[in-house]
């Protein structure tokens, strides 16, 4: 089932819903559409409304400052776009740059997306002992940058471009 991403009154990302969970939201005018699937719709006896993409709660919620997205194998996966950062073909993996072996821990900024081959290649060593430099540098998404990217390439991709901001 496809996920919806639900923004606070003040368009800030909160967090992903359900469709089901969403068009609920909307019936009960808890929340309005600000984007919908331009293909699906929900249909029912006596609905029939597009099926929504992202949705806006119609009153402010307030809720607590969150410093950082816990970090997850996906997590590390979708901010890398699911592409490795040795050789830029298609990421099923995840590879330690400083290897676990030596210390490395599980954490945004040592963690890349990779390739099944290119991180058997580079095994126990840093990319620089391996002679493999990365494509680019891993970075910590902040807490509503790692919400945009969970909801998948595509989605991401269409959000419009005052909700799609690229992570710094």
């Amino acid at each position: 089932m496809r996920d919806t991403l639900v923004l606070n009154a003040s368009f800030e990302p909160l967090s992903t819903v359900t469709l089901n969970r969403a068009v609920v939201l909307v019936l009960q005018a808890k929340a309005v559409v600000e984007q919908a699937h331009p293909e699906l719709r929900m249909r029912g006896a006596a609905v029939d409304i597009p099926a929504p993409r992202v949705i806006r709660l119609c009153r402010y919620v307030r809720v607590p400052f969150r410093r950082q997205a816990p970090w997850s194998r996906r997590g590390v996966l979708v901010r890398d776009r699911h592409r490795c950062a040795y050789c830029g073909r298609r990421a099923t993996t995840v590879d330690h740059v400083v290897p676990r072996s030596r210390g490395g821990q599980d954490t945004w900024l040592n963690t890349v997306a990779s390739c099944a081959e290119d991180n058997h290649r580079k095994a126990d060593r840093t990319p620089e002992q391996a002679g493999m430099p990365l494509l680019h540098e891993p970075f910590e998404p902040t807490p509503a940058d790692a919400m945009l990217l969970a909801l998948g390439h595509d989605d991401f991709e269409a959000l419009p471009d005052w909700l799609a901001q690229p992570a710094a």
